[in-house]
């Protein structure tokens, strides 16, 4: 199916040059002089490699037909991820790079979205949100500022974070999958 290119966000996957690309990041350009064009960060779905392409806006891109299934999350290793399809409860795996840094976030029977093309798994999209324990945060510094001032603490996953003073070891915050980054407490 062709689509505009300005049309393209970040998940699909489009044919370019006889390959499949999973779209990382997308930005439109609107320079003073001349029509403007859209910049695609993109990674070939079958080697993994990066590239980064620009397309004008009234230009068309083949959007390959994606089959999407809800999946379990089971278990991983430092090289494979194993799911489970919630309708067949058929295991599959896939290996970690496909998720990059996300993969931290994975917990055990958590729900994701698997995206298939001919029965292959090519992305995996998180929740937007996931509720993290926060297990190292530095003590507050009397005299600062709430409105403007956050600390460094580390999650149970062993990502490094910045959350607000009022944060402390022990407590459980929302975190956004998307760029690591605090949200609220955890009711």
């Amino acid at each position: 199916m062709k689509i505009n290119a300005n049309l393209m966000r970040p998940g699909n996957i489009i044919e370019h040059n006889g390959k499949q690309w999973a779209i990382l990041k997308t930005q439109i350009v609107q320079p003073g002089k001349g029509g403007a064009f859209i910049t695609v960060e993109m990674r070939d779905i079958r080697t993994g490699t990066k590239s980064q392409d620009r397309w004008r806006t009234a230009d068309t891109v083949e959007k390959c037909n994606v089959e999407e299934k809800e999946c379990t999350f089971l278990f991983g290793d430092s090289d494979n991820l194993t799911f489970m399809d919630s309708e067949n409860y058929e295991q599959f795996s896939v290996p970690t790079d496909l998720l990059g840094d996300t993969a931290a976030f994975l917990q055990d029977g958590m729900v994701v979205a698997v995206d298939f093309i001919e029965g292959s798994p090519v992305s995996v999209a998180l929740p937007e949100k996931v509720v993290m324990l926060v297990i190292e945060a530095d003590p507050v510094v009397k005299g600062q500022t709430a409105s403007s001032s956050f600390k460094p603490a580390k999650l149970e996953n062993g990502l490094k974070i910045l959350v607000p003073p009022f944060i402390a070891e022990g407590e459980k915050i929302v975190v956004m999958t998307a760029d690591v980054s605090y949200v609220e407490r955890a009711k």
